[in-house]
């Protein structure tokens, strides 16, 4: 097995450490750990018990991964914090493990977190996510697959943040933000991510289906049950089922259009 290991880096002898593992001064790896091939720990991260990660990633200068979660009713149980390959986690991060026994704050593949990023426990972030710097994820927060947070965006616990979603920096989200969308200032939405939908290869056909699904949500004068009716009588293509479905399962809401002023969207 072919490691770098820095003189004055601690790593605990029940850690497996893959080949080709990378780990500068001063980092700690505590007790169970796993560390994938071709994973580079920089100087002064700290790799807390427990945590598991695949091949690939990068850990930035003192980022501390796996310590434990900011929750009242956490116990010292047995949780952890799983990360999937090809994840570059940069300078401070923090990544909380779980609150519940057995239960993992879980980061997908090939995932993005810039400077000063924080999840909260039992965060579980999907694959090909963009989080910039600063931004701030709550307790059991869900974001799917290629979406961009921008710089300290700040969510809420229990929020869940759609598929291919883009949000402007410094937004504040208590509420869903439903797949495709732009979100914006305060639980607000503003468009579909055009940009995003086009780079990810949704066919034009698809993009204006997205367009005509957010104008009957919030343009329309239906309630959200009214316009999710349409809207399953109308398209039957996976896009449109997964943003149908999304929506039909929100408990906290679903974040305002911000041409509509200040008033809740019905639901």
């Amino acid at each position: 097995m072919s490691v770098n290991i820095h003189s004055t880096a601690i790593i605990d002898p029940s850690t497996k450490l893959g080949v080709e593992v990378r780990v500068g001064p001063y980092a700690i790896i505590e007790t169970g750990c796993v560390i994938g091939d071709d994973c580079e720990v920089r100087a002064h991260a700290v790799i807390c018990r427990g945590t598991v990660m695949g091949a690939g990633n990068q850990i930035g200068y003192g980022a501390v991964i796996g310590a434990e979660p900011q929750d009242y009713a956490f116990k010292d149980t047995s949780s952890r914090v799983e990360i999937g390959s090809g994840n570059k986690i940069r300078e401070y991060v923090t990544i909380h493990r779980a609150t519940k026994n057995g239960s993992a704050t879980r980061v997908g593949n090939n995932n993005f977190l810039m400077g000063g990023v924080h999840l909260g426990h039992d965060v579980q972030i999907g694959n090909h996510v963009v989080l910039a710097n600063n931004t701030l994820l709550g307790g059991y927060v869900q974001v799917e697959d290629r979406a961009f947070l921008g710089g300290a965006t700040i969510v809420h616990q229990h929020v869940r943040i759609g598929r291919l979603v883009i949000t402007r920096g410094g937004t504040r989200l208590g509420k869903d933000v439903p797949p495709y969308f732009m979100a914006v200032a305060t639980n607000q939405v503003s468009g579909i991510n055009r940009i995003g939908l086009r780079r990810a290869g949704f066919s034009q056909e698809t993009r204006r289906a997205i367009q005509e699904a957010y104008k009957l949500i919030y343009r329309s004068g239906l309630n959200i049950g009214q316009a999710l009716e349409q809207l399953q009588g109308k398209f039957t293509f996976p896009e449109m089922v997964h943003l149908i479905e999304f929506i039909g399962s929100a408990k906290r809401g679903i974040c305002r259009d911000r041409m509509g002023g200040e008033e809740e969207i019905e639901e």
